[in-house]
């Protein structure tokens, strides 16, 4: 799931994203559709349940070694 974008830290605030799209399936993101997005831990001070720094920290804590694999769904240009 999630999004895959391109970034341009070049460019000015407004014109950094683009080539937004679904990651599972590459369709672009269609402005005129309604999307349902969902999260797992709280970001925001002052909302229902944990920080999501909490939470990755209890996790990283617990299962000792993180193994990542590449992230692709976003490409950073402009740096």
């Amino acid at each position: 799931g999630g999004l895959a974008y391109a970034i341009d830290v070049s460019k000015p605030i407004g014109e950094r994203i683009s080539a937004l799209a679904l990651a599972d399936t590459g369709e672009a993101v269609d402005a005129a559709k309604s999307y349902t997005v969902a999260g797992w831990a709280s970001v925001n001070e002052g909302t229902e349940g944990p920080q999501i720094w909490d939470v990755l920290e209890a996790h990283i804590r617990k299962i000792g070694t993180v193994r990542l694999e590449p992230n692709t769904s976003v490409t950073v240009t402009g740096i």
